[in-house]
């Protein structure tokens, strides 16, 4: 039965009238009363629920004995004051109350605070419901009854908590090592644990070299940490900084909590810890007054595990007016931890088994450029196969004067180290030519020329497209590339029979340029021969699907790629499959 539904009539039948005595100060008609009223108070007295009688003031005029017990204030104390004068702690809406006392309409709400009274619950809470008392057209006040419901508060609070716990890792696991960057692994861990987990946090991992610059190695026996990535507030950031900031190394001996932290696998607490407590973790009595200038006043250690050992700890801190760490907390934060350092070592094997491969593609590789605003590009590289050799497939956006854009799709002959450099040096080759403002056929030709001439022994075949919007066209020259696709909206794609020339290096030259009307809506199609090369079917058949693709060319161009790739590739492909798209965007 709900509060609103508590049969008040009932509980106070036949001694009504006592209570609009007492009330109303009319002791003659109280004593004429005494029966009912000793009844009546055996009867609130006996309850379990909190019964209390307030005057039009709110001032207490009586309270049985439920609430004193609750409230551990003595029945008496509560005579002629209010609530916040007897229980200061204990919040409850006066507004609510004036409500019913205005029109006479019963009314539930919440209670909570904390009372002089024990309790087992961190906060209680109460649900109570008030009503009206009058003599006539004569307000008197209120008769409020209440029953503690902390338990079940507590319960849904521990389920939320929960809920909210399980909430924070499942998020974590989208938002920490997305990469497999150690630098970057380590800044999203501590970015995501502030502020949620702490006031700021620091991720400090295992140096393996053991050098820094040119810092000798530490003594045996002692441990070198370097501050990876670190988050908080400005206020902790900009002072604490200085003395750990990302780039920072720390020479951790036997005796320091980050090193008992890294040898047990366990974590380590200092809430509100005193000065010697936290100087055995910040090793110098500097750095312990820079933490306690921003308020540090709590510290939690947690390791990073693997399978091996501990690639690092996660620093977390509480400062200023946030509580210590809970147990809950340090659950939260282990199990954060353990799935992070996972993501952190396998970060760390990889760029260990592939820096050369690595190094090589930083070098080598550059984004594309960018096309004009009014020019739509979008781009997919598939390797071929599982093997992840660096391949000799490209494709440049270059923005040229007047509004034009140029594209470029090329593909050198083979995979691996040799092919790449090879790669690197016609796409540069081609945007030196590009930049002076020479015809396709003309940049193809010079390129052709020049490659032959440094003796470069891969050939490669490319595809230049010069897109004018203010013209309307799309002028084509090709060096034994696949020839593009024109896909319109609401019609046949049209597959463009751009006049064929020789691979470039082999300084054969004879390039020929083709100029066609392009709409905005139009897609071009420029991609590498591995979209097409298959063994199970002939060359000029795998052409003519590119014509009979039916797609929605009204959506966004990634949609549009990610569609005809999924139409056209099926598994793993025999060789790179590289594809620009291009769309003249409507005025």
């Amino acid at each position: 039965m709900g509060f609103d539904q508590l049969p008040l009539k009932s509980l106070f039948s036949g001694a009504e009238d006592a209570l609009v005595s007492m009330l109303a100060d009319a002791p003659d008609e109280a004593v004429e009363q005494a029966h009912e009223y000793r009844i009546l108070r055996n009867i609130l007295d006996g309850t379990s629920a909190a019964v209390a009688i307030l005057d039009e003031r709110l001032r207490f005029r009586y309270v049985n004995d439920a609430m004193a017990r609750m409230s551990g204030v003595r029945p008496d104390e509560f005579h002629g004051r209010t609530m916040a004068e007897v229980l200061p702690d204990v919040h409850r809406s006066e507004d609510v109350l004036r409500m019913v006392l205005g029109d006479g309409h019963s009314r539930a709400l919440t209670v909570t605070g904390t009372t002089r009274a024990p309790s087992p619950f961190r906060q209680r809470q109460w649900s109570a419901v008030y009503h009206r008392l009058e003599d006539h057209d004569r307000v008197l006040g209120l008769c409020g009854v209440a029953v503690e419901v902390s338990g079940l508060r507590q319960y849904m609070d521990d389920l939320e908590r929960a809920h909210q716990r399980l909430a924070l890792l499942d998020t974590a696991t989208t938002r920490v090592g997305t990469t497999l960057h150690v630098e970057k692994t380590c800044a999203e861990l501590a970015e995501f644990v502030v502020p949620s987990l702490a006031d700021r946090a620091s991720v400090w991992t295992l140096d393996t070299d053991g050098v820094v610059d040119d810092v000798p190695p530490p003594p045996p026996g002692v441990l070198r940490l370097r501050v990876t990535a670190s988050a908080g507030g400005p206020d902790i950031l900009g002072r604490v900084g200085l003395i750990a900031n990302a780039g920072y190394y720390f020479d951790v001996p036997r005796d320091a909590p980050a090193r008992n932290c890294l040898d047990t696998g366990r974590p380590w607490v200092a809430n509100l810890a005193s000065d010697d407590v936290l100087l055995k973790m910040v090793r110098t009595p500097f750095n312990l007054e820079v933490f306690r200038e921003v308020g540090i006043h709590s510290v939690l250690m947690v390791p990073l595990p693997t399978r091996e050992h501990s690639v690092g700890v996660v620093y977390l801190c509480r400062a200023g007016h946030s509580g210590p760490f809970t147990d809950e907390d340090v659950v939260v934060a282990q199990e954060l931890a353990a799935r992070a350092a996972v993501a952190i070592d396998n970060a760390r094997q990889y760029t260990l088994e592939h820096s050369m491969a690595l190094e090589l593609q930083r070098a080598l590789l550059s984004e594309p450029g960018g096309p004009h605003p009014d020019i739509e590009t979008a781009s997919r590289y598939l390797p071929a196969g599982q093997c992840a050799l660096v391949g000799g497939d490209w494709f440049d956006s270059m923005a040229l004067p007047c509004g034009r854009t140029l594209q470029v799709m090329g593909d050198v002959m083979g995979h691996g180290f040799t092919a790449a450099v090879a790669m690197s040096q016609y796409r540069s080759l081609l945007r030196s030519i590009a930049a002076t403002g020479a015809p396709v056929e003309r940049i193809l030709q010079e390129a052709d020329h020049r490659l032959a001439s440094i003796g470069l022994d891969r050939v490669a075949t490319c595809l230049l497209a010069l897109v004018d919007p203010g013209q309307g066209t799309c002028t084509f020259a090709g060096a034994g590339h696949p020839p593009p696709v024109l896909l319109h909206p609401g019609a046949q794609a049209e597959l463009v029979h751009v006049p064929t020339g020789p691979p470039l290096g082999t300084d054969l030259g004879g390039y020929e340029a083709l100029t066609l009307p392009v709409r905005p809506g139009t897609v071009l199609l420029m991609y590498t021969d591995g979209l097409i090369e298959d063994r199970r079917r002939d060359i000029d058949a795998s052409l003519r699907r590119l014509t009979h693709l039916s797609l929605d060319l009204d959506g966004p161009l990634e949609s549009v790629v990610d569609a005809l790739l999924a139409r056209l590739v099926h598994g793993t492909t025999e060789d790179d499959v590289t594809l620009l798209a291009t769309r003249l965007r409507a005025p």
